[in-house]
């Protein structure tokens, strides 16, 4: 059963919504996120990445930074850029990309939900990453970036969303990048029980994207309550803040690969081994796989279609991923790549780049890519409810969520 609690949001003022939001803080590298700050101020990117107030001779994660943080978090609660609700609800979130809606709920969840295995993961976290994190919200006793879960849909949760949907939203703006968010206040005693009760009835919450910060999360809530023993699980550093979305709204994009060389290899020859587990047919134009199993080979300057031979598929739910098979039976064994985690000779193009992207980069500095089926909602899932983890880079999901929009204060 899992604790989907309704919160009190500190949010942006209406009017300052569409400037505040901001992008994830790790979508950029700290000179994308000067350029980003430097030309829009308000973002709340400068509270996310708050080195972006200093020179290059500051560290990016020196306490001076998070304590920079902090002090312009307060400033916009104390200016009104920022404006807390006083009472718990759930909100709205709506994303709409390239005609495409998704919709999903904004609450918080349970650490002890993360730690008992009832919001499952699949990939694991590296503790270097996780401590900048640790260190953000420590320092601001707030989470300021929402994690996305995903969960089998229900029929109240969209029962309640629909109605609120029909009302006037609070924020409702299209940002830079052509993505439309819209946000809606659900606090009706009514719609907000009938919603906790909905989402206690559902056994398995699952991480999308949003690992580290989870886990950052979750051990400052530990952290907390170590400091004070005697918690009672009210205490807001017991949650999370999230997005919650039903697996019927949601869509992964592909990952794409590029490769750097062919292994010592003629085009001819690597061709040949290829053939010797896919059937390869070639293309007129850029391949966008339309089904699982298959998969688009951009070699030569020509485009090829790889289907996979029946021999080389399994139902094991990790090995069976169509980034699994590509990894198993050519990466590895053909181009001698044995982990893609740390070999400088593959990279990963996220599906929202585009095919022009591949070919480009094999006019650059590669010779070879593969355009991928996306990973399924559903194949998450098996790999979460089977206790194991997905290869790298097996999901791309977009639109992106913003931060800023919702912050939750995790003070005792």
């Amino acid at each position: 059963m899992a604790q989907i609690k309704p919160f009190e949001c500190v949010r942006p003022a209406q009017n300052a919504a569409r400037d505040f939001a901001a992008l994830p803080y790790d979508v950029y590298n700290r000179k994308e996120a000067c350029e980003v700050v430097a030309k829009n101020p308000k973002s709340f990117l400068a509270i996310d990445r708050a080195e972006t107030q200093f020179d290059d001779s500051v560290d990016t994660y020196a306490p001076e930074v998070y304590a920079k943080a902090n002090e312009l978090l307060e400033k916009a609660i104390a200016d009104g850029t920022l404006v807390t609700d006083t009472d718990k609800a759930y909100y709205i979130y709506s994303l709409t990309m390239d005609g495409r809606t998704q919709t999903g709920i904004v609450a918080v969840s349970s650490i002890d939900d993360y730690q008992n295995g009832v919001i499952k993961k699949h990939e694991n976290t590296r503790a270097d990453k996780e401590q900048d994190r640790i260190n953000h919200v420590d320092t601001l006793s707030a989470q300021t970036g929402p994690i996305f879960l995903a969960y089998r849909d229900n029929k109240v949760i969209d029962a309640e969303v629909a109605k609120k949907m029909a009302e006037a939203p609070l924020y409702d703006f299209v940002a830079d990048d052509g993505i439309r968010h819209a946000v809606w206040k659900i606090a009706e005693p009514e719609a907000v029980k009938a919603i906790e009760e909905a989402f206690d009835g559902i056994d398995n919450i699952y991480i999308a994207d949003g690992h580290h910060r989870a886990a950052s999360a979750v051990k400052v809530g530990l952290k907390r309550r170590a400091a004070h023993p005697d918690y009672d699980g009210t205490e807001e550093f017991n949650f999370f803040l999230s997005v919650l979305f039903p697996d019927e709204q949601l869509m992964i994009l592909p990952y794409n690969r590029v490769v750097k060389d062919l292994n010592g290899l003629t085009e001819e020859e690597f061709k040949a081994e290829v053939e010797k587990k896919f059937v390869v047919e070639a293309a007129s134009e850029a391949v966008s796989p339309a089904s699982k199993a298959t998969f688009g080979m951009y070699l030569g300057k020509k485009w090829y279609l790889l289907t996979a031979k029946p021999e080389i598929l399994s139902e094991d739910p990790v090995d069976g991923l169509d980034v699994a098979v590509l990894q198993n039976e050519v990466l590895d064994p053909i181009l001698g790549i044995k982990d893609p985690k740390t070999d400088s000779r593959i990279d990963f193009i996220g599906g929202i780049r585009g095919l022009k992207e591949l070919e480009k980069r094999c006019n650059e500095d590669c010779v070879l890519a593969f355009s991928m089926y996306p990973t399924q909602i559903s194949e998450l899932f098996d790999v979460a409810d089977a206790n194991r983890l997905m290869p790298p880079k097996s999901t791309w999901f977009e639109p992106k969520l913003r931060s800023g929009l919702f912050i939750h204060k995790i003070e005792r």
